[in-house]
């Protein structure tokens, strides 16, 4: 029990011991710089022992496990900062590139073609009739429109290639998380506890789990040997222990949220493209018809742009109301049209009706899709509610989130500002443009603004005018005049009346058959009103020898409908200089016709409404700001001021989450990491402990050659 075989073992044992804890040390060595390596240590135990009759004798050490130094609670407060650092990173990497498109300081750009053009109208103001100032106004204007174009198609190709990164982030996501699935299932069968550690293929799961955090936030779960779940935040299951669930990367599309006693059996449809997603929820009351229809009984139904937290707002701070409509009677929606059709033809009118609280959901955008299986998905694109707060159900941090966030909140809140200044500038020259009268008077005009179909009121939401929305009870002013002597033959608001008598323009009532019905009725011996391709043309009769010139039009009807007007389109991708001025620019309206109904075509009062235009507070209205009382120059310079912005705070928080992250990931490093030093001390201790072992193996040696001797 005491013998030299004894010693023999216990010195072998403490030389195996040793051996491994210098394998060990030389490992954690050699790998001082191998990214994701954690540390290894040889944890050792006491062998057994043996009853004797003085006490128990130990029999030496084994080794009981090569533990991996490793902080799981450390490193799931880093997951949590670093999911942020990346989303921040990628937002201010995207921003950047963003910002030097409204950089104005060097002289050129939006506010300085902005500045020139109002410039020029106010040169007019002293030489109305002067050729070289009329044609100013007209470059100034081809270069704002120019510039306009420009920067949304630069905002838009930005867009396009975000578009691109996030379907390579989603990519990486699902190879990730395919990777990590595997690892599952290996260290699963590599794993037994308390004597075998898959030390490296835990090591490679923690480096994916990591990088998975540098895209997605998750949640990390462990459940030993080898079982790992993986959540987002919002709890959407990316990894449950050996399977897998994948994202996607999809286009736009509408879903259906209906009631449970809903009969609703169709589905809604939408054309058009957004940034936003949009909510409806069917509002009619007990009292109404709740079926899709052209009718005035028509279910109506409410809109959100933030998942139904707010709701889009009349002028009086009611909710706006839509009327349900098929098809060829589609209802204007913010940027997108929207119309119900039946569950498999979208233009098949459902005959089937609709519950009150049925909600549908239109994501006019490509988005990001978790998929639970083949058959369900969930929507998980970081959405922001128009406070600027998190949806808690989305994604909230990683790279995607942030390029999600750059294409759709940040982009595209810029995409509607330029485009709202472009409609508001558009609108407010046109509808003093279209009152005005030029060197010449009109012999025939032609309407740039269409409607969808002839025989719906001017500002219905299905009335496809443009500026159908703008339009308000009132009168417009029509005169005619001699060609020959410029004489006033005639001078009136149109009568929109079917019998004899004044009636005033209707916006919720008049259609634009209406209008040329007003024009022939009022004006018939001298001109012929008509709609071509839903255009309202007007000319003078054939064999009458005079022209016309619009005057007063407290209704916004001349200018909504493109009659007279400066400028065309109702957003960047479309504004242009009207031709008929470009070809000819004596149809520039500086005069007006004063209340003697003459046509003072060399004054300037026209010229200088529009110059003036420069300094004064217009209400321009977007989805996201709401309506704001602005000059449209200081509207623009807003959305500078709003960019420097959101670029200077996107490099705040991402330092800032650098900062955390970078502090937690040393935290883990002094656990994890390779320490030379401590490796080098280490090595001298186990470097003696196998000489010593060696020695007490030689000391034992000699015992029994000592024995061996004394028996010969």
């Amino acid at each position: 029990m005491f013998g030299a075989n004894s010693i023999l073992d216990i010195g072998r044992t403490a030389l195996s011991a040793a051996q491994a804890a210098i394998s060990v040390t030389g490992e954690n060595i050699a790998n001082v710089s191998t990214e994701g390596y954690s540390r290894r240590t040889v944890r050792l135990a006491e062998g057994y022992n043996i009853n004797s009759s003085v006490g128990q004798i130990g029999t030496g050490v084994q080794v009981a496990a090569i533990q991996r130094n490793f902080d799981q609670y450390v490193e799931s407060q880093y997951y949590s900062q670093a999911t942020q650092r990346d989303r921040w990173d990628a937002l201010y990497t995207q921003l950047q590139g963003t910002e030097s498109l409204f950089n104005e300081s060097q002289g050129y750009g939006l506010s300085s073609s902005l500045s020139t053009f109002f410039d020029n109208w106010e040169n007019l103001t002293q030489r109305p009739e002067d050729s070289g100032s009329r044609s100013q106004v007209i470059e100034s204007a081809q270069t704002l429109v120019s510039t306009l174009r420009q920067a949304d198609a630069d905002l838009s190709q930005m867009q396009l290639k975000t578009d691109t990164a996030i379907t390579q982030e989603v990519s990486n996501t699902n190879d990730i998380m395919k990777q990590i699935a595997d690892l599952n299932t290996q260290i699963k069968i590599h794993s037994a506890s308390d004597s075998n550690n898959a030390n490296q293929l835990m090591d490679q799961r923690s480096q994916l789990v990591r990088d998975l955090a540098q895209i997605v936030d998750i949640n990390y779960i462990d459940k030993g040997n080898g079982n790992v779940t993986i959540t987002t935040e919002a709890g959407q299951t990316l990894v449950d222990n050996e399977q897998y669930f994948s994202l996607s990367y999809e286009a736009p599309q509408a879903t259906a949220a209906l009631k449970s006693d809903s009969k609703f059996d169709g589905n809604v449809y939408f054309s058009g493209s957004d940034n936003l997603e949009y909510t409806l929820e069917i509002t009619s009351n007990a009292a109404t018809n709740f079926t899709v229809s052209n009718a005035a009984a028509a279910a109506t139904f409410r809109v959100s742009v933030d998942g139904g937290k707010t709701w889009l707002k009349n002028s009086d701070g009611s909710d706006q109301q839509f009327y349900a409509r098929p098809e060829d009677n589609m209802v204007q929606v913010g940027n997108i049209q929207i119309w119900f059709g039946s569950g498999k033809d979208s233009s098949v009118t459902p005959d089937t009706t609709f519950t009150k609280g049925d909600r549908f959901t239109i994501v006019p955008k490509k988005a990001v899709y978790w998929n639970e299986n083949t058959s369900t998905k969930e929507i998980i694109s970081p959405a922001t509610s128009l406070s600027g707060v998190d949806n808690p159900s989305r994604l909230s941090g990683g790279s995607l989130a942030g390029l999600c966030n750059f294409k759709d909140d940040y982009v595209g809140k810029y995409r509607e500002t330029l485009d709202a200044t472009a409609e508001s500038l558009i609108w407010e020259i046109n509808r003093r443009h279209s009152q005005g009268v030029g060197l010449q008077k009109l012999t025939d005009v032609q309407g740039t603004y269409s409607v969808a179909n002839d025989n719906r009121a001017l500002a219905s939401a299905s009335s496809g005018l443009d500026y159908g929305s703008k339009l308000t009870a009132g009168s417009a002013n029509l005169y005619i005049y001699n060609a020959s002597t410029g004489l006033l033959i005639s001078g009136a608001a149109l009568d929109f009346s079917d019998a004899a008598g004044q009636q005033n323009f209707d916006p919720a009532t008049t259609t634009i058959g209406d209008v040329s019905a007003a024009v022939n009725r009022t004006f018939g011996n001298y001109l012929t009103a008509s709609v071509i391709n839903h255009k309202l043309t007007i000319s003078t009769k054939p064999g009458v020898d005079c022209n016309f010139a619009f005057g007063t039009d407290s209704s916004g009807l001349v200018a909504a409908l493109g009659l007279n007007t400066f400028l065309d389109g109702s957003s960047c991708s479309d504004i242009e200089v009207n031709s008929k001025i470009i070809t000819d620019q004596d149809n520039l309206c500086t005069g007006h016709v004063n209340g003697a109904g003459e046509a003072n075509q060399g004054d300037a009062t026209t010229a200088t409404s529009i110059s003036d235009l420069r300094d004064t507070k217009i209400d321009i209205t977007t989805v996201r700001g709401g309506t704001v009382s602005q000059s449209v120059v200081k509207y623009y310079d807003s959305l500078v001021a709003t960019v420097g912005s959101d670029t200077s705070t996107a490099q705040y928080n991402y330092k800032y989450k650098k900062t955390l992250a970078g502090d937690l990931d040393d935290r883990q490093q002094s656990v994890a990491g390779v320490n030379l030093d401590e490796e080098m001390a280490a090595l001298v201790k186990y470097q003696h402990a196998y000489t010593a072992a060696a020695k007490l193996i030689t000391t034992a040696d000699q015992m029994l050659q000592t024995l061996l001797g004394m028996k010969s």
